[in-house]
């Protein structure tokens, strides 16, 4: 059976990482991206170049018009879905909570947790046995900080990793006799540029004693458990919460 395999926030980091990685055994990957086209299209080529198959998706998934387009386009380009990777997310500056503006925790629940709800809610519409599907996994990317809390730095964002947690656990117990399998893996400290966007850009260098590996991680070895949870090798593998973060 042909795997298709769609990875939001596709164009950078862990996701690019997954993307890569995923064609290379043998998956039909969709690159989705918001903002950055350019950036997409270099993960696919780089894709292609390695003799795999790949398509760049345009699309906000805090939009809900955005996400059922993104599905429709895969639907169309390369088949039925049979993989989800929700990797898009995004953290803010650096804040205490009485300093958080709603605009900013509207935009970090919409964008890591809704966007999420609504990507996996398609996903499962095309893999389903109860839909006509013959089933698929979902990985949902959490964060080491669901258990951390992350005070003083990103509180919301901790807080919306934690509620993925949770809709992992709960959603691999609503569809597991459906064929479908959901897990989540929670990156630590992983040298990607999501630090700047905090304005940190060297986080990961500063916290680096904080981690019992006594460094941080590469995109690359958060893809690896990502993958083999998307893998018939874990195909017992259900309701998992996999740390990806060096003991911390």
């Amino acid at each position: 059976m042909n795997q298709v395999l769609l990875v939001t926030g596709g164009s950078r980091g862990i996701g690019a990482a997954t993307a890569k990685l995923a064609a290379a055994k043998g998956y039909a990957v969709a690159v989705n991206y918001a903002s950055r086209p350019d950036a997409a299209a270099d993960v696919v080529s780089a894709i292609e170049a390695a003799g795999g198959k790949a398509i760049a998706i345009p699309g906000d998934v805090a939009r809900e018009e955005d996400v059922l387009a993104m599905f429709e386009a895969v639907d169309a380009k390369l088949g039925r879905l049979t993989a989800l990777v929700n990797n898009a997310g995004v953290v803010d500056a650096t804040s205490r909570l009485e300093d958080m503006s709603f605009a900013r925790l509207r935009r970090m629940f919409d964008i890591n947790v809704i966007g999420s709800f609504l990507c996996a809610r398609e996903a499962v519409r095309r893999m389903s046995t109860r839909h006509g599907g013959s089933g698929g996994a979902i990985v949902n990317l959490s964060s080491a900080a669901a258990r951390i809390g992350a005070p003083g730095q990103y509180l919301d964002y901790a807080a919306a990793k934690g509620a993925i947690d949770t809709f992992t656990i709960g959603l691999a117990k609503e569809v597991a006799a459906e064929g479908i399998r959901v897990n989540a893996v929670r990156p630590g400290l992983i040298e990607t540029d999501i630090h700047a966007s905090g304005g940190i850009p060297d986080r990961v260098k500063q916290l680096a004693h904080q981690v019992p590996m006594q460094r941080g991680g590469s995109a690359e070895e958060v893809a690896q458990a990502i993958v083999w949870l998307l893998s018939p090798e874990a195909s017992y593998t259900t309701m998992s919460l996999v740390d990806v973060s060096g003991g911390r």
